[in-house]
């Protein structure tokens, strides 16, 4: 697959973007279409550790995982549903198993869809497997296993492929423990979308192959983990305007997968996709809320304003007092999506939109810069220098700055503005030079990162 870069904005102002429509619609799974004028849940799970000690125990906790979520969307009376299965590594370094549980996920769900007519689709996101504890092996024989998982699951039932890659995180866990904005933008917007590039040519050409759909990546190695470093308000292990700017250097390497042939719905937890929806125009999941079974954050009403899936991150299977932890979490996810398609019914979609986006907007540098003006903002100057892959993160990180910088009734500390003026300052210090950045970039963490190899990135 060739890459083909995305020079200019899919919608005209920031104010076309609303939830349950995206601008290319994906037709996926059993009659489900996603962006085509409703939302709907993807609900995201985990086997209890010990379902993994064999295929068969495995295979039978995720039908267990299937039938309770298709039972209680037709139980309460809910259109659709898409289920994302996230390997645990024995499914993806033995890729027979996650070909198993993806047939026994298809069955269940197949039958559902003919006896109720519930619309659904299955993602199955295989791990990142390349990462060795000491060293990143992205090229070679891990590579190979990745791939096979990808062509087994496409064989077995899975409808949308995924992964959580983790190109250039070498760089960044040494980056980010350094306040370090240059590293930040090497690791991320750099090695990040050109290990992104040759991975999604790869997954395009099997989804392409299996007659199945390439959806998308996330940046939940290093911007998330810089989220979650960030932490709430009252943390201080690492600057939240730090934080949104690694998100910020997420979207061009995030949005490298769709110019390498993914189609989307883009992977919930990369809340940049709110910037990518707005260059693409690819229909994206989220997670915000509706994910605090898995994690915190400080955006979770903001962040649904503009998702054609809506998503809880990732529960762990067991027993609560309403059902079992899926049921009860699909129920909510579905609850929130039938608001907000009964707003796009009425016409109501932009004002519910305005109210998730306003009641969090004014919480956190982060949140302010994703909420959707402000996102399509930075994804304008991503497109701006769109075939130089420095330049387009150097942009957008440049963006983000004057966001903050400029930002009216957002409330900062000292703490927060002191990382700002300093991220400010070290960005302005930055040569516009591709060549010479990334030259200077490659000498000085060889040099300094033991674990740095740059054949990975095939420099």
């Amino acid at each position: 697959m060739a890459i083909k870069r995305f020079t200019s904005m899919a919608y005209s102002e920031a104010d076309e973007m609303v939830f349950g429509n995206a601008k290319l619609p994906v037709k996926a799974g059993l009659d489900l279409e996603i962006g085509a004028g409703y939302t709907t849940a993807e609900v995201n799970y985990a086997p209890r550790p010990e379902a993994g000690e064999s295929m068969e125990k495995l295979v039978n906790e995720y039908q267990r995982i299937t039938k309770d979520i298709m039972a209680r969307m037709v139980q309460v009376g809910f259109p659709s549903v898409v289920l994302e299965t996230e390997h645990v590594q024995q499914m993806t370094n033995n890729p027979s198993w996650g070909a198993a549980v993806a047939h026994a996920q298809k069955t269940i769900m197949e039958e559902y869809h003919e006896e109720y007519g519930i619309k659904c689709a299955l993602r199955h996101t295989p791990g990142d497997i390349r990462e060795h504890k000491e060293f990143m092996e992205l090229r070679g024989d891990k590579m190979t296993t990745v791939m096979e998982s990808f062509e087994q699951i496409a064989e077995s039932g899975a409808d949308l492929l995924s992964i959580e890659s983790m190109g250039g995180k070498e760089i960044f866990d040494y980056a980010v423990l350094r306040n370090d904005v240059p590293g930040m933008l090497y690791a991320i917007g750099c090695l990040g979308t050109m290990d992104m590039e040759y991975l999604w040519q790869e997954i395009a050409s099997v989804a392409q192959k299996k007659g199945v759909i390439a959806a998308g990546d996330t940046d939940c190695a290093q911007a998330n983990t810089a989220m979650f470093i960030a932490g709430g308000l009252l943390d201080k292990n690492l600057a939240h305007t730090l934080a949104i700017l690694a998100r910020a250097i997420s979207a061009p390497r995030s949005l490298a997968a769709y110019e390498a042939g993914a189609v989307g719905p883009g992977k919930d937890c990369g809340y940049e996709n709110i910037i990518v929806k707005a260059i693409s125009g690819m229909p994206m999941s989220f997670e915000g809320k509706t994910s605090t079974c898995a994690h915190s954050d400080v955006m979770g009403n903001l962040i649904m304003q503009c998702c054609d899936l809506w998503s809880n991150e990732s529960v762990e299977y067991h027993g609560e007092f309403g059902g079992t932890t899926v049921q009860c979490w699909s129920e909510s996810l579905n609850y929130d999506c039938a608001l907000m398609n009964t707003a796009l019914k009425s016409g109501n979609e932009k004002i519910l939109r305005d109210l998730l986006m306003a009641s969090d907007r004014f919480r956190d540098p982060q949140s302010y810069v994703l909420a959707y003006d402000n996102a399509y903002t930075v994804g304008e100057a991503i497109v701006k220098d769109a075939d130089d892959v420095f330049l387009r993160a150097k942009n957008a990180a440049v963006a983000c700055c004057d966001l903050l910088n400029n930002a009216e009734g957002l409330e900062m500390t000292k703490f927060e503005l002191g990382a700002l003026a300093k991220a400010t300052s070290e960005l302005d210090a930055i040569t516009s030079e591709s060549e010479t950045f990334m030259s200077e970039c490659m000498e000085r963490f060889k040099a300094e990162v033991p674990v740095f190899k740059p054949e990975n990135y095939a420099l």
